[in-house]
């Protein structure tokens, strides 16, 4: 690589397929080499980084995905930052597409607010500058004492719907909570769509209520959310695209998508930012009337891909254009 021309240096966090995939697609658009490191785990679980190339006053970019393991992911990324910290790096700046603990960002009773004690520790380890995608609040950026670049998929996912959905012009941008309407509003005034948003108090909500002050403490229900309610029945020929931030437990997304059915939805999407589709959540979105889920590819891994009807949207080519223009 000729280090003269580009000034920086690419650094992958490690070495997971989804990782290992974003960057090297980063790098080729770059038109520079992925920077030479190890990173592994010990016998006893500890993890080491090596940095096997000298990176004095360079500025360096990691590249971190946040697959199933978060924790040991976070580790990586702190170990890695605080290696490149000591060899005398310029700039250290975390390319992180999907923020870790982002929806522990409030406070509640007898707890932390655990975004913000992650987003002091990536400071103390050296990191200058944060570019990440769809932050869960955008409030989280004054959680940092240095740069944050907050970059949007909604461009990229509202393109795959104009491009891909046949007759989208006929569908309905559907929040599945109130808490989601001001982003499926965006949708829905971008694409001149309609707008429902789905009301309705789950049984183990994000609200302030749910902080600890009740004994005992609620318990998720899987079954869905029997106070869902659409505003308006849909016609046959409709179909509802529900749009959020993060797929992650899809309970919620599957009880949307039975009161859509029953209310005469006739093909049902999701899209979101971030699909992360923890746990059983690939086997529920097959046993439900969601017919589609398309998502960013940023995450992109075999577990994302255990069900025919997921779609992804490469937004590589955002990440890369902010890298050039830090």
């Amino acid at each position: 690589m000729n280090v003269a021309k580009s000034g920086y240096r690419v650094f992958s966090a490690n070495s997971t397929p989804a990782c290992a995939e974003l960057s090297k697609k980063i790098t080729e658009r770059l038109g520079v080499e992925l920077g030479k490191s190890v990173v592994y785990q010990e016998s006893n679980r500890e993890t080491r980084v090596e940095i096997k190339e000298s990176v004095r006053a360079q500025t360096i970019f990691i590249i971190q995905t946040i697959p199933r393991d978060v924790n040991t992911a976070i580790m990586e990324l702190l170990i890695m930052a605080y290696a490149l910290k000591t060899s005398c790096a310029k700039n250290i700046i975390g390319v992180i597409p999907y923020f870790p603990y982002s929806k522990q960002c409030k406070m509640r009773k007898r707890g932390s607010i655990v975004c913000k004690l992650l987003a002091s520790m990536l400071a103390k380890a050296g990191l200058t500058h944060l570019i990440t995608m769809d932050l869960h609040q955008k409030e989280i950026q004054g959680f940092f004492t240095f740069p944050v670049d907050n970059l949007r998929a909604s461009p990229f996912l509202l393109q795959y719907i104009q491009e891909e959905i046949p007759d989208y012009r006929n569908a309905i941008i559907v929040a599945k909570s109130p808490s989601a309407a001001k982003r499926a509003q965006s949708y829905a005034e971008r694409l001149r769509l309609g707008l429902a948003v789905m009301h309705g108090e789950a049984q183990c909500s994000e609200s302030d209520m749910a902080d600890g002050r009740h004994s005992p403490p609620c318990v998720r229900n899987t079954i869905g959310h029997p106070g869902l309610e659409l505003p308006c029945k849909s016609h046959h020929t409709v179909n509802p695209q529900v749009v959020d931030d993060i797929i992650d437990d899809v309970e919620d997304f599957v009880a949307a998508a039975e009161i859509l059915k029953e209310r005469g939805a006739y093909k049902i999407y999701i899209m979101a930012t971030h699909g992360l589709l923890s746990a059983d959540a690939p086997r529920l979105i097959e046993e439900s009337a969601i017919d589609e889920v398309s998502h960013s590819s940023v995450l992109c891994s075999s577990r994302t891909l255990w069900f025919g009807s997921a779609t992804k949207s490469d937004i590589k080519r955002l990440l890369r254009t902010n890298s050039q223009d830090c």
